[in-house]
């Protein structure tokens, strides 16, 4: 009996090492995705519920619709993929500052400097789309570096700096748009790429007349790429390490020699470059137009926070986390007309609130594993020890010691 359990408990213990932090990651992210779109078809039965006529084959309808559309065709596979390069990219921009410790809820704000420079570049300067994608990226980085400055040199919480600089990036883009008459046909949109620089464009490599759609370009491919490399930049440089080092623990890693505040700044200007590259890469594919608002802000770098929680701040999981985002709002775009457009991002915000809930779930079950690791290796190291060494040995009787007279005592 005892060496079954010996033999069972070894087992256990192996399989609970195997699990480790990435399989943990990945089965709370997917639980999270499943209970979401769960509560996601609830909503639809409860929204058949209170209607006037009502037909329960609806919600089944536009549930499969929403998990089937965006690979059902391969125009609705392209415009996934046109859809997720942005979204990668702001996902990238808030993960990369989560590594850290900081929290860039400003990646709107970056996003919206970055495609609107990238515009000027494009149309004002007429520069091809390289150099175009290179002044986003200064200039997101540009706004990144602001709320940086202020966290690492006054201790400025980057989440009240971020918020502002966002309506203060859109205001900023207002007031140039409508000080550059050269940018816009319209008070309100500005010209197309196609008739103002062409060379603007990114290219689509003949893949557009081939497939015959307007959503093809290589945007996709740079994001990856820009994925790829932040991965190689966390986890094969030092760089990398001092700025997980500084998400940790900042006070630990200073004692440790780590300059924090170098890293601070370093790590926005990164993320606000990110950010900003994912904006050029939206308004440089010629299918949009930047369209002036006094009252909304781009959702593109909100929509990057659930990408980032989704994918635990990791890069290689940011594009799955991307391409799954895409997919559902390609697919709620064939739920219409049974439901409307806002019935979509409610799904989308469910989901959102319950990545958010998988950062609590994936520390609950590390909690777990590892309390159950600890009791099976003190059983373990308790059947190892032989029973005889268990038992504390007994002790002899102690002879009385008699000290022998001396010859004058007895003499005496």
């Amino acid at each position: 009996m005892m060496a079954l359990f010996k033999k069972n408990s070894t087992a256990e213990l192996k399989t609970i090492k195997e699990l480790s932090d990435k399989k943990v990651t990945i089965i709370s992210s997917v639980s999270s995705i499943f209970v979401g779109l769960l509560f996601g078809l609830v909503i639809l039965f409860i929204i058949e519920i209170i209607k006037e006529y009502s037909d329960f084959t609806n919600p089944f309808y536009g549930f499969v619709n929403l998990m089937t559309s965006g690979i059902s065709s391969i125009g609705n596979i392209l415009k996934l993929l046109y859809k997720a390069a942005p979204l990668m990219m702001t996902g990238l921009a808030i993960g990369f500052a989560f590594k850290a410790g900081l929290f860039n809820i400003g990646a709107t704000g970056q996003y919206t400097v970055g495609a609107f420079f990238a515009l000027i570049a494009a149309i004002l300067w007429q520069f091809p789309w390289w150099a175009a994608l290179i002044v986003a990226m200064i200039t997101g980085a540009l706004w990144g570096f602001i709320p940086g400055l202020f966290k690492a040199i006054f201790n400025i919480n980057e989440v009240i700096t971020t918020i502002m600089l966002n309506w203060t990036a859109l205001f900023f883009v207002n007031l140039l748009f409508y000080n550059n008459p050269g940018i816009y046909l319209t008070p309100e949109r500005t010209t197309a790429l196609a008739s103002a620089n062409p060379s603007a464009i990114l290219p689509d490599l003949g893949l557009k007349v081939a497939l015959n759609s307007s959503y093809v370009n290589i945007g996709i491919f740079i994001a990856i790429l820009f994925a790829i490399l932040i991965y190689i930049i966390m986890e094969k440089t030092t760089f990398g390490f001092e700025i997980k080092a500084c998400g940790h623990n900042k006070n630990a890693s200073v004692y440790a020699g780590i300059k924090a505040k170098r890293t601070i700044i370093y790590t926005m200007l990164i993320s606000g470059a990110l950010a900003g590259v994912g904006g050029g890469i939206q308004f440089l594919s010629g299918t949009v137009q930047y369209t002036v608002s006094n009252t909304t802000l781009m959702p593109m770098g909100f929509n990057g926070i659930p990408v980032a929680l989704l994918a635990f701040s990791n890069p290689i999981g940011i594009i799955f986390s991307s391409l799954f985002i895409s997919f559902l709002q390609v697919g709620g775009e064939n739920m219409q007309p049974i439901y409307s457009s806002e019935m979509v991002n409610v799904i989308l915000a469910v989901i959102i609130y319950f990545s958010a809930f998988s950062l609590i779930l994936s520390q609950f079950i590390r909690k777990r594993l590892n309390m159950r690791s600890i009791d099976l290796e003190i059983a373990a190291n308790r059947l190892e020890t032989p029973l005889e060494e268990n038992i504390p040995p007994k002790e002899e009787p102690v002879e009385p010691v008699i000290e022998k007279s001396s010859k004058k005592e007895v003499e005496k």
